[in-house]
């Protein structure tokens, strides 16, 4: 992957990634960050190790196929996805876990040369009842291609530490 250009594609968080909490997820909030370029080769090696099917593996065979040519695994394009979501939106310093993702969807296909990027809005930021001390967010995920086009969508689901609040943190209402 062509990872080199690799930010924020317009307004971002006001805190950056190393010192982002959960207080600092507000719902509503939309950021862009990009843009990976994947490459032929990308695609092929990619899939001969984790998904070699002939419309990954194979241009001549794909040429014939029902995409009309090579086209990334989803997975690839969701791999993708995680390194713009790891790098620029989940925090470094508050991040616990993830419980999952709902609602994977590959909605166009990633070929050879398509320039990925990833926009998050962020949908919704909840306290822990059984831990005060983090939040949950949920945050819808759109991987665009350079046309701006959707080609995969997800919600993402993250554990975040609060923002201590002076010695023996006490919840907030």
């Amino acid at each position: 992957m062509t990872t080199a250009a690799t930010r924020a594609l317009g307004p971002d968080f006001d805190v950056p990634v190393e010192r982002r909490y959960f207080e600092d997820y507000v719902p509503g909030s939309t950021y862009t960050y990009g843009s990976i370029t994947v490459t032929e080769a990308e695609i092929l090696e990619f899939a001969g190790r984790f998904d070699p099917q002939s419309i990954h593996t194979d241009p001549a065979a794909a040429a014939d196929g029902p995409f009309g040519g090579l086209i990334a695994s989803g997975w690839h394009t969701a791999s993708v996805m995680m390194r713009l979501y790891a790098d620029h939106y989940v925090s470094k310093v508050a991040s616990l876990a993830s419980p999952g993702v709902d609602e994977l969807r590959w909605t166009r296909p990633v070929r050879p040369g398509d320039s990925l990027s990833a926009r998050t809005t962020i949908r919704s930021a909840r306290v822990s009842r059984g831990k005060p001390d983090r939040g949950i967010v949920h945050t819808d995920v759109e991987v665009l291609n350079q046309h701006g086009e959707p080609v995969l969508t997800l919600t993402a689901m993250n554990l975040l530490l609060r923002r201590a609040s002076g010695p023996g943190f006490e919840e907030t209402p």
